[in-house]
């Protein structure tokens, strides 16, 4: 791939139009490995990323890191769009669904005002994580977000409630809130799509072995006449 070049089943196929190209294939030996280097392609369509450390474990943090990294650039670019973290987006959907959900009646009225008290379960996490009196900072940001404040979130770095996750640079990607937002909508339904639950019993083999296994301690719990 990273030298444009195409894989034949037979070498009698080969022509010029399946050769890539390149300015460099060297072999290198990386610790105790050897390795072969394709450098400066003309039109690369695959690279790799060569990570060292001092031992695994610190390799694998780094890895995780990086490719965690990646994915938020790849899903920026498939979708440019950022909204604000520490629960302030949440939050701002939660006010809204119940402002929403005074115009609607019957029980649908209280299954939006549920969803809205799911939402802010976000928040109330990471209010716990930072230490947070979970109570008092979802009142805050509430009164903040009524306040016409949609930026407010948690600052979890300081312990506290800040007026704007932008000037704290706390943003998140749309396209992973929306798909949060779907997986977690998604999985509810199905679960109380779930009228009936059936109990399977064991295995007869498993059933027979128990039943000896309890006589044969309570024939050794009874006392001999002897």
């Amino acid at each position: 791939k990273a030298t444009g070049g195409r894989i034949v089943t037979s070498i009698r196929d080969l022509t010029e139009k399946d050769l890539g190209e390149c300015a460099l294939v060297e072999e290198r030996r990386v610790g105790n490995d050897k390795m072969v280097f394709v450098e400066n392609c003309k039109n690369p369509r695959a690279v790799t990323i060569l990570l060292r450390g001092a031992n695994d474990m610190l390799l694998d943090e780094v890895e995780r890191s990086l490719n965690d990294a990646l994915n938020t650039v790849r899903n920026i670019l498939r979708d440019p769009k950022i909204v604000f973290g520490g629960g302030a987006v949440e939050v701002e959907v939660a006010m809204r669904l119940r402002k929403w959900a005074e115009s609607v009646g019957g029980k649908e009225q209280l299954a939006i005002m549920a969803f809205a008290d799911a939402l802010e379960e976000i928040p109330s996490v990471l209010a716990q994580t930072a230490g947070m009196d979970v109570l008092e900072t979802l009142m805050e940001l509430r009164k903040l977000h009524a306040e016409g404040k949609v930026a407010a979130g948690i600052d979890v770095i300081n312990g506290e409630v800040a007026e704007s996750m932008e000037k704290l640079n706390v943003i998140e990607p749309v396209i992973v809130k929306k798909q949060v937002l779907k997986s977690a909508t998604e999985t509810a339904t199905t679960i109380l799509k779930i009228d009936d639950v059936i109990a399977a019993s064991p295995k007869k083999e498993e059933k027979g072995k128990k039943e000896e296994k309890k006589e044969e301690e309570e024939e050794t719990k009874t006392p001999s006449l002897d």
